[in-house]
């Protein structure tokens, strides 16, 4: 699903605290070829202008779709090494640990993508007419290093910092945000997309592609569909400024 960009930027612009910077990356999808650039770019940035304190913010869809989900794993477990690093849960990640589970929904993993992180592990593409689902996600998790595996277990539904909530997908509309549901925060759509509502604070999100990133009055889409497109879009805050590059 892709939307078409719109740009209505909020009338009272949230803020950031004194001092504090955001990074914030959305839907990677295996993309590492496209992450490693934008990380680069950041670090630039940091020893360039130095702010009091800075945070990434990666909100979720590392995996699935795109060429190397493990190179991207990689790269993000590395980055978590620094410190300062909030790594949130996509709904990719979410339903691959749901067939970790439950193999039976291995065929609706593979038609969102999942044959492509197979294939990252070294696993060949899955052949439906002769492969046992159950074996081949165990096949995964024993090709799967361990960081990788405690990477996926340990991501968070949401971060606040300041005026803004970052999450995955979105929140359901007349739900204070600490009420929010896990299935909202990680798949929801057409009611926040279509909702005017603010929200108590402005959020940052991705889940449903843009052709460029998408500022309204209450809400910024930085999803601009990577693995589709070769655009990943990083969006730097500080104080009440947003930039999206």
């Amino acid at each position: 699903m892709t939307s078409l960009a719109r740009s209505h930027p909020p009338i009272h612009r949230p803020q950031l605290p004194d001092g504090v910077r955001i990074y914030a990356i959305s839907d990677i999808h295996g993309c590492s070829h496209l992450l490693q650039p934008m990380l680069r770019v950041i670090d630039a940035d940091l020893a360039h202008s130095r702010p009091r304190y800075a945070i990434e913010v990666f909100m979720g869809d590392y995996v699935d779709r795109g060429p190397d989900t493990r190179a991207t794993l990689d790269l993000l477990v590395e980055r978590s090494r620094r410190g300062n690093s909030i790594f949130l849960k996509g709904n990719h990640e979410a339903f691959l640990v749901r067939v970790f589970e439950d193999p039976s929904l291995f065929e609706d993993w593979l038609r969102i993508g999942g044959a492509q992180t197979l294939m990252s592990y070294g696993l060949a593409p899955p052949d439906l007419k002769r492969d046992d689902p159950a074996s081949i996600m165990r096949d995964l998790i024993r090709a799967m290093p361990g960081e990788h595996l405690e990477f996926l277990d340990e991501l968070r539904l949401s971060f606040t910092c300041g005026d803004f909530f970052f999450v995955h997908a979105g929140v359901r509309p007349g739900v204070p945000l600490a009420e929010q549901s896990e299935s909202d925060l990680l798949w929801i759509r057409e009611e926040f997309l279509q909702s005017e509502e603010q929200f108590g604070k402005y959020i940052v999100h991705g889940h449903t592609p843009v052709r460029t990133a998408e500022m309204l009055a209450n809400r910024v889409n930085i999803d601009t569909g990577a693995y589709a497109t070769g655009n990943l879009t990083l969006m730097s805050i500080q104080g009440s400024r947003m930039l999206a590059v």
